[in-house]
């Protein structure tokens, strides 16, 4: 139907919108190609180009036709450049007055200057534009969510003491990254969720910043913490031995000391119809690593959890993998 009544459009307002629309998805697609290393997209970018290219082509030999026009044939099938029989001799009739030659209109050259003018600023907004106005599932990076504004709440008074802390809005637009599907495993998922909170840690009458952030996934969910408190990775280790976490294993993660553990989760059920929820039940195994916020593990740490409603999680790797990823974009402690 739209190539209808695109038919149905004049020759010069058709072939130049057609060309300007060849141009803009060709140019984006080869771009999205190189940038992916994807021949496929290349070739669909060079038959946008090309068939753009035989547009431009026919309207250059359109215009050119314009300002030479052919020599008109006669009546009798002769050109003006044919000699003719000579005719019989005979009486000259009275000449007829010379009608005034009405002269084609020459396309306006400054009409033509803006018009690429246009269409060059056309295609660099759809270079510049296009990973923001296109889905971003189209380059290979789903992103769909965003984090909430940290600008929303005041700050906890524990936030406004030095050393400077990191917000929960912080920890989200590092955890948040468009590569974070993709480290999971889950490459085809598109976040569904991200939230931010700051938090203090408990039993410490508000004087912990214990910032956290979350993004959910259809299959996994991600939460990162920091608690900025005086407990080292050796200490909380040794605490480790009276709680119920299970499967502890020591490691390094960015020259720093860190630990993993798994814990279940907690299942809390809130009613909305005016009924008092369930009772907290154990939820899901979820798999943790805690990582100190220094190298000399001189007190706080990092904690980044992965669970699902399954039950399962990823491997170990797949966890250093995203603590790498999302550490190094958390804001530096300042001293």
């Amino acid at each position: 139907m739209l190539g209808f009544l695109v038919r149905l459009l004049p020759f010069w307002v058709r072939e130049p919108l057609l060309i300007v629309v060849g141009s803009v998805f060709g140019v984006r697609i080869a771009y999205m190609a190189l940038d992916e290393k994807d021949w496929v997209l290349g070739v669909i970018g060079a038959v946008f180009l090309v068939a753009t290219a035989l547009r431009v082509h026919t309207v250059v030999q359109a215009l050119r036709a314009r300002r030479n026009p052919a020599p008109a044939a006669s009546v009798d099938g002769t050109t003006p450049d044919t000699p003719a029989p000579a005719p019989a001799p005979q009486r000259p009739a009275p000449a007829a007055p010379a009608a005034p030659t009405v002269r084609e209109k020459e396309p306006n050259a400054w009409g033509q200057a803006f018009a690429a003018v246009a269409v060059f600023a056309a295609l660099g907004a759809a270079v510049w534009l296009g990973p923001k106005l296109l889905p971003s599932e189209a380059h290979g990076t789903p992103h769909a969510v965003s984090c909430p504004d940290g600008q929303e709440t005041e700050l906890p008074s524990a936030y406004k003491k030095p050393p400077r802390t990191v917000t929960g809005a912080e920890l989200c637009e590092a955890l948040n990254t468009p590569d974070l599907a993709r480290l999971l495993g889950t490459p085809a998922e598109t976040a569904t969720g991200a939230s931010a909170s700051n938090n203090t840690a408990p039993l410490t009458g508000g004087k912990v910043a214990q910032p956290e952030a979350k993004v959910e996934f259809d299959t996994y969910t991600v939460n990162v913490a920091v608690t900025y408190n005086h407990l080292s990775i050796a200490q909380y280790v040794k605490l480790m031995d009276y709680g119920n976490e299970i499967d502890v294993k020591k490691t390094e993660v960015l020259g720093r000391p860190a630990v993993f553990s798994s814990d279940h989760t907690m299942k809390i059920e809130i009613s909305l119809g005016g009924a008092s929820g369930g009772p907290v039940e154990q939820g899901p195994l979820a798999r943790t690593l805690a990582v100190a916020l220094d190298a000399k593990d001189r007190g706080g740490y990092y904690e980044i959890t992965v669970w699902s409603t399954s039950g399962a999680f990823p491997d170990d790797d797949v966890l250093l993998d995203i603590t790498e990823k999302v550490l190094p974009a958390v804001p530096a402690r300042k001293m």
